[in-house]
């Protein structure tokens, strides 16, 4: 049986995203260019305008496909873990942990917002920030942790970890600077366990 034209379409798609990641993680996005990028996938440059309308559209197929990963990795932390609430502070932790990673830091956190814009409003980013939300209103209602407005915990918590990954990467030491970021964030997650009976919270 032949190769149907949906089956073309889809190996050259997955061909030009391939040999975007590569040529995006090894020179960055604004020294690759277009001729790079069709010979490195073996197509032409109408193939790539085609599926991508240019460069900027299969960076765009490129992050996508890489934060469709992470997602994968943090969920499979998640399900590893023993508690609700020991799941969302190490899926949280790894996720900062992972702006270390040279691929992530070049492609998703330097590239992406210098030609995508603010990654706080992509889709998969607006997405983890409804899953954010859901496990804080779970985890209060198992009382793990105590009673806040889930959706401004969930917006500090998910802006935190976003604005501290994009540090990290612009930083001259990353390995540093995500250790010390894990240490803030710790602090600032701790502030929502419960306190101890007769304590007095620091705000009214």
């Amino acid at each position: 049986m032949g190769r149907t034209r949906a089956d073309m379409i889809i190996e050259t798609r997955a061909k030009l995203i391939s040999a975007g990641r590569r040529t995006f993680a090894a020179k960055g996005y604004a020294a690759t260019s277009l001729e790079e990028l069709t010979a490195e996938a073996g197509l032409t440059r109408g193939a790539l305008y085609h599926h991508f309308d240019g460069k900027r559209g299969l960076l765009e197929a490129v992050i996508d496909q890489i934060d469709a990963e992470m997602t994968e990795r943090l969920l499979e932390i998640f399900d590893q873990s023993e508690s609700r609430w020991e799941g969302f502070t190490n899926e949280l932790v790894a996720y900062v942990e992972m702006a270390t990673e040279p691929e992530i830091q070049r492609v998703v956190l330097l590239d992406g917002p210098a030609v995508l814009g603010d990654p706080s409003h992509w889709p998969r980013q607006l997405t983890c920030l409804q899953m954010t939300m859901g496990n804080l209103q779970q985890l209060m209602e198992e009382g793990s942790i105590r009673t806040v407005n889930a959706e401004a915990m969930s917006h500090l918590i998910s802006g935190a970890a976003l604005l501290g990954s994009l540090w990290i990467a612009n930083t001259s030491d990353p390995e540093r600077a995500s250790r010390e970021l894990v240490e803030s964030l710790m602090v600032l997650l701790s502030s929502l366990l419960p306190l101890p009976q007769g304590s007095r919270p620091a705000w009214p």
